[in-house]
């Protein structure tokens, strides 16, 4: 949980700094567009582990 305040804490620090208004909204649109693709990665990782697929073919 301290994990996750502090990254809250930093997400919350980065763009207060930031005056251009469309290189804030752009980055903010990219951390969450990676955000979202890294749970996308981790859920199909996750799902291939629990249906026991197989990684390699030897």
């Amino acid at each position: 949980m301290k994990t996750i305040l502090l990254v809250k804490v930093i997400y919350l620090e980065t763009f207060k700094n930031i005056q251009n208004y469309v290189v804030r909204h752009y980055l903010k649109a990219f951390t969450w567009f990676t955000l979202a693709m890294f749970a996308m990665v981790l859920y199909v990782f996750l799902y291939r582990l629990f249906t026991d697929f197989h990684f390699s073919n030897l």
